[in-house]
């Protein structure tokens, strides 16, 4: 338990990193559904409250949730492309219902999933981590560019100069400072950023004086959900993915504070994942699962206390609660939120870098392992749109690099590792026996 100042000020400095992927998905489903700027608002706001509860459980704890490390939670990209085909279909009553049930399954799932925990060895976690952070870049990249590739002045010289002013301001003071005030080299940069980018006319401040002071959010504001099996399916098949994503979340923070992970702390952090999701549908929001985002910055500040990011959820629900305080975090612009995330996403593929280090390669085929593994979970990064002649089903699977590649390393593990073989506790923890398929 850090001093309550430093415990505000390192809160917040993940809440700055994380803000604009929070408020991303409700914008993008509003804009998709065609919905009236007031009700953006409000799905915003139940976003950053569910959002704040969440990370409160996950570091936390609460009766059988919640891993009790550092992760912070918020609402899944995953999702947004099922979302949408229900939202055109059945509207955000479909949406919250399938999102209702699929965290009911999930929460149900939870203890048979993270019994998958031994299926993770230093090569498979190694090779998801650093999945998890060069599949992070491209979005440090485009926020650089100033977010949208589309554009007019995407790419242009002052957004591509204030993203690397930013950068180089946090490369100086993480070197130059000690301490604290290294460790809040990242918050340092985005304020300075921010300042900087005023004189250019590339802040936006006016949602700050229209938005109100303070506002409640209330369950099932947009009534009754609707229960239709197709959506049900759809997000229950999602929410695996999630799930996925969020066991290597779990897995690489266990890395970076030194604390690995077991099958019931997975199963715990599962259950908080799903027990937010439900909480998320009855609260007008959308899945939850553990913010990769914040995965960097935890490997880049050093701090491991859970307390900070228990903070920094207080906070993301305080905004919820106080939207001209929102509005005021909200008009931090792409680029200097693109020159963070080159830093902080950047660390996150070391720390997997760093746990593939201890891998053993030497008479063995954990090299094929990660190189396909690495190979196939690269595929979305470089054609975005190479697997969509495929069926629904699968592309929600392959569409996310993380997804892809971390099902290749458990399965190449399995053939070359443990069918079979005998294994070396070197590359599978605690684990010395021969296996047989």
């Amino acid at each position: 338990m850090l001093p309550k100042g430093q415990l505000f000020t390192y809160g917040l400095q993940h809440v700055m990193a994380m803000y604009a992927g929070a408020v991303a998905v409700p914008l993008i489903i509003a804009n998709a559904l065609g919905l009236p700027h007031e009700q953006v608002i409000y799905l915003i706001q139940c976003d950053l409250v569910v959002g704040g509860i969440a990370t409160m459980i996950q570091a936390l704890g609460f009766w059988n949730m919640g891993i009790k490390s550092p992760i912070m939670q918020g609402v899944s990209f995953a999702a947004v492309a099922p979302m949408i085909l229900v939202g055109k279909t059945h509207g955000l009553a479909g949406i919250f219902g399938g999102t209702i049930a699929a965290g009911a399954i999930g929460y149900f799932l939870s203890p048979f999933f993270s019994k998958l925990i031994r299926f993770f060895p230093k090569v498979v976690t190694g090779t998801i981590i650093t999945l998890i952070g060069v599949s992070l870049l491209p979005v440090a990249v485009r926020w650089a560019g100033g977010g949208n590739p589309a554009a007019p002045d995407f790419a242009d010289l002052q957004n591509i100069g204030l993203a690397f002013t930013v950068l180089i301001i946090i490369v100086i003071l993480y070197r130059v400072l000690t301490g604290f005030w290294s460790n809040i080299a990242v918050l340092m940069g985005l304020v300075i950023g921010t300042l900087v980018a005023i004189p250019f006319g590339m802040t936006n401040f006016s949602q700050v004086s229209t938005a109100a002071w303070f506002s409640v959010v209330t369950p099932l504001a947009f009534g009754m959900p609707i229960f239709d099996i197709t959506s049900i399916i759809a997000m229950t098949l999602v929410f695996l993915v999630i799930m996925t994503e969020t066991t290597g979340d779990i897995i690489a923070v266990g890395e970076i504070v030194g604390k690995p992970v077991n099958q019931d702390d997975l199963a715990r952090g599962l259950r908080a994942d799903a027990f937010s999701t439900l909480l998320g549908g009855f609260m007008n929001t959308f899945p939850h699962s553990a913010f990769a985002q914040n995965v960097g910055l935890l490997a880049m500040s050093g701090i491991r206390s859970r307390y900070v990011v228990v903070a920094a959820g207080i906070i993301l629900g305080s905004l919820g609660l106080f939207p001209k305080a929102a509005a005021v975090v909200a008009a931090i612009p792409n680029p200097v939120l693109g020159g963070a995330g080159i830093a902080m996403f950047g660390m996150v593929a070391t720390s997997g870098i760093r746990a593939l280090a201890k891998v053993k390669f030497e008479g063995n085929h954990n090299a094929m392992i990660v190189a396909i593994s690495l190979g196939v979970g690269l595929i979305p990064l470089a054609a975005p749109g190479f697997y969509h002649k495929l069926p629904q089903f699968a592309q929600l699977i392959l569409h996310s690099g993380i997804t892809a590649g971390s099902i290749v390393a458990l399965t190449l593990n399995y053939f070359f590792n443990e069918c079979g073989k005998k294994v070396d506790d070197v590359d599978v923890q605690a684990e010395t026996a021969s296996h047989h398929c």
